[in-house]
C-alpha cells in the first residue's frame, strides 16, 4: 500500500507555450521536455503547460501536447515558479525549484530511474560519469551550444525562414563540424584495434572478389561505431565477448590505429544531448526542406546524425507522441556536387570565428606597474569603514546545526566561516525590514542562508546554487531545523527572475595579494553601478583574517526610486567577492 501510496505522488513540472502570428505553439525548450518525457515514459510529474490569458480553447486544443496534461495561466503560477523561468519543477514540499533546459531534463532522467531502476538504457542518456549537460552553461561551451545557442538560432530562424537561406547559422555549423572531429570514449584503443582488423578483413574480401573478376563489391558495411552504438541501446543486449586479435593488429601503434568517427552528438553512444538537438534539428531541417532544400547539401554529417537517431529504439514513437514525424529530409541532386567552396559549413565557420577574432595584446608588466600608472591618472581604490566591526552573531545560543563547527570544515575553516557569516549577516540585518526578500547568490551548502533564516524569521530568503548536491544538502538542514521562510532554486542565475530586496554572494578562499587589485575591480563595479543611479561603498570584512577575498559592496538605489518602486524591486545589495584574484591572472600573464 506504502509502494501505491509513493507512486501516487507527482512533481509539479511547469512548460511553457508562446505565440506567433496569433497562433499558440510549444517553444523548442517545451518540446525538448515533452520528447524526453514521452521517450523516458515518466510518470513522475504533473506536467502544467503555463498560458497567458488572451489564449482560447480553441487554440489549446490544436497543440500536440498528450492527454492528462494541465494548462495554468501565467497569472495563477507559484510566486517560486513566476521567479523562473520555464521549464521548471517544483517538488512535493513546494520549496525546492529546479529551472533551466540541462537541470530540468537531468532531474526527470533521475527520478524516472528512480521509479523503475530496471530502464537503465534512460540511465545511460546521463553518459560516461553520469555529467551529461552537468556543467552550467556560464563555464561549458558545448552546454551553452546545446542549451542555448542551438535552441535559439533554430527560434530566430523559425519566426523568419526565408531569411537565412544563403547563410546557416555559426551555431548549426559549429555542430556539423562537431560531428566530423574524432571520438574519444571509454576502451577507445580496443575499439579502434577492432576497427582496424575489421578494414583489413574487408579490403581482404575486396581484393579477392577483384582478383575473381566479380568486380568491385557492392556489399557495404555499417561500420563498427554504429554496431557498437546500436547495440549499447539494446536493453537486453549483452556485450559482445571480447575477442583477443591478431598478433599483427596488437603490435600497431596507438597512433597509427583509424580515429573512430560520431554517430551521437558526443560520440558512439545516445545521450541527453541528442534528447536536446533532436527536436530543434528536426524544425530546422523541416524547414530547410521546405524554404531552402538546396542549402541542405551543406550539412552531410548532420543529415547522417538525424538518421541514425532514428534508429534509436523508442525515439520514432516518442517523436510520434510530440508531433514528430521524423522523415530525412531529400538533398536536391543538383546540389550534391557544392560541397566545397566559400559557401561550405567549414568556410562559414572560419568566416564567422575570424570576424569574431581580435588580435591581442600582449600583456607587459604586472600589478605594481598597473596600479601605479591607475594611481598616476587618480584612479586608487578606495574603502569605507565598517561600520559594525565588532558585531557577532550569538553563536552559543543558536541551534548547532546552524554553526560551521558542527560540519566537515577544519577548526581554522570554520572559524574563517563564522567571521565571514558575522559581516554578511550584521550588514543584512542592518538592511533588512520585515517582509523583504533576501537572495543568497551560489548559496552552496546554504551556510549563509539558513543563518539568515534562522535570524531574520520575518524575511523570505532564497537560496540559488547550480550544484544538486548542495542545494540538496542545504534544503536537508533547513528542514531538520524547521525553518519556514525559505526556498531554494537549483539553476544557473540568469535563469533567476524574481524579484527582491537584498542579494549577496558568499565568499571563497584566494590570495592576499589581490586585494588591492580587487579593490580596483571592485572600484570598476561600484562606478557601474553609480552610473545606474546607485550609492555604492566599499569595505572589508572584520577582521580581514576571516577570508583573502573580505571585500563588501553594499549599494543602495536613489531614494526617490526606491519609493516609487516600493518593496517590489531591488532596493540594497550586499555583495562579497568571490571572483578570481586578478593579481593571480596577472602574474601569470606576465610570466
Amino acid at each position: 500500500m506504502k509502494h501505491n501510496e509513493k507512486k501516487e505522488q507527482h512533481l509539479s513540472l511547469f512548460l511553457e507555450v508562446c505565440s506567433q502570428n496569433e497562433e499558440l505553439r510549444l517553444p523548442l525548450h517545451t518540446s525538448i521536455v515533452m520528447f524526453l518525457l514521452s521517450y523516458c515514459e515518466c510518470k513522475s510529474f504533473k506536467v502544467f503547460m503555463v498560458y497567458t490569458s488572451s489564449c482560447s480553447d480553441a487554440f489549446r486544443s490544436q497543440l500536440p501536447v498528450p492527454v492528462g496534461v494541465s494548462w495554468v495561466q501565467l497569472e495563477d503560477l507559484p510566486q517560486l515558479v513566476r521567479s523562473c523561468r520555464l521549464p521548471a519543477a517544483v517538488d512535493e514540499s513546494g520549496r525546492l525549484c529546479r529551472a533551466g533546459l540541462a537541470v530540468v531534463l537531468r532531474h526527470i532522467i533521475i527520478k524516472t530511474t528512480e521509479e523503475d531502476p530496471s530502464r537503465k538504457d534512460v540511465l545511460e542518456l546521463l553518459g560516461f560519469k553520469k555529467t551529461c549537460l552537468k556543467a552550467c552553461a556560464e563555464v561549458s561551451k558545448w552546454t551553452r551550444l546545446c542549451e542555448i545557442g542551438i535552441p535559439s538560432a533554430v527560434e530566430e530562424h523559425l519566426l523568419n525562414p526565408t531569411n537565412q537561406v544563403n547563410r546557416l547559422p555559426p551555431s548549426i555549423l559549429t555542430l556539423e563540424q562537431r560531428l566530423a572531429e574524432p571520438v574519444k570514449v571509454h576502451n577507445d584503443d580496443k575499439i579502434r584495434r577492432q576497427k582496424l582488423q575489421e578494414q583489413r578483413l574487408r579490403e581482404n574480401e575486396e581484393k579477392q572478389i577483384c582478383e575473381a573478376s566479380l568486380g568491385p563489391s557492392s556489399q557495404t558495411s555499417d561500420g563498427l561505431e554504429l554496431r557498437a552504438a546500436l547495440a549499447k541501446l539494446s536493453v537486453d543486449s549483452a556485450p559482445a565477448a571480447a575477442t583477443r586479435g591478431s598478433s599483427e593488429i596488437r603490435k600497431v601503434k596507438t597512433t597509427a590505429l583509424p580515429p573512430l568517427e560520431h554517430v551521437f552528438a558526443e560520440g558512439l553512444y545516445f545521450t541527453l544531448t541528442d534528447v536536446v538537438l533532436l527536436p530543434c534539428i528536426h524544425q530546422y531541417l523541416c524547414s530547410l526542406q521546405s524554404h531552402a532544400a538546396r542549402t541542405l547539401h551543406q550539412l552531410p554529417r548532420l543529415l547522417r546524425w538525424y538518421s541514425r537517431v532514428r534508429e534509436v529504439p523508442g525515439v520514432l514513437k516518442a517523436a510520434k507522441d510530440c508531433g514528430m514525424i521524423l522523415t530525412v529530409p531529400q538533398v536536391p541532386t543538383s546540389s550534391l556536387q557544392e560541397t566545397s567552396g566559400p559557401d561550405s559549413p567549414v568556410s562559414l565557420l572560419q568566416q564567422e570565428e575570424d570576424e569574431e577574432t581580435t588580435p591581442q595584446l600582449a600583456f607587459v608588466g604586472g600589478p605594481r606597474p598597473t596600479m601605479t600608472k591607475l594611481k598616476e591618472n587618480g584612479i586608487e581604490a578606495i574603502f569605507t569603514l565598517h561600520p559594525c566591526p565588532s558585531w557577532t552573531l550569538p553563536w552559543d545560543s543558536l541551534p548547532k546545526a546552524i554553526n560551521p563547527t558542527e560540519g566537515k570544515m577544519s577548526n581554522i575553516r570554520s572559524t574563517r566561516k563564522m567571521q565571514q557569516l558575522n559581516n554578511l549577516v550584521a550588514m543584512v540585518s542592518k538592511l533588512a525590514s520585515p517582509g523583504c526578500t533576501v537572495v543568497d547568490f551560489c548559496s552552496g551548502t546554504g551556510h549563509v542562508g539558513i543563518v539568515l533564516a534562522h535570524t531574520l524569521p520575518d524575511c523570505q530568503i532564497i537560496l540559488i546554487e547550480n550544484k544538486e548536491e548542495s542545494l540538496v544538502r542545504a534544503q536537508r538542514r533547513s528542514t531538520e531545523l524547521g525553518l519556514k521562510n525559505i526556498s531554494f532554486f537549483q539553476a544557473n542565475l540568469d535563469y533567476f527572475t524574481g524579484l527582491f530586496h537584498i542579494g549577496q554572494k558568499v565568499p571563497g578562499d584566494s590570495y592576499t595579494q589581490g586585494k588591492h587589485c580587487m579593490g580596483l575591480v571592485d572600484l570598476d563595479r561600484s562606478w557601474a553601478a553609480e552610473a545606474h543611479g546607485y550609492t555604492v561603498q566599499v569595505m572589508t570584512m572584520e577582521p580581514e583574517s576571516c577570508s583573502t577575498k573580505n571585500n563588501m559592496l553594499v549599494g543602495r538605489p536613489p531614494q526617490g526610486i526606491a519609493q516609487e518602486i516600493g518593496s517590489s524591486q531591488l532596493e540594497t545589495l550586499v555583495h562579497n567577492r568571490s571572483c578570481e584574484c586578478p593579481a593571480e591572472r596577472l602574474q601569470d600573464n606576465q610570466s
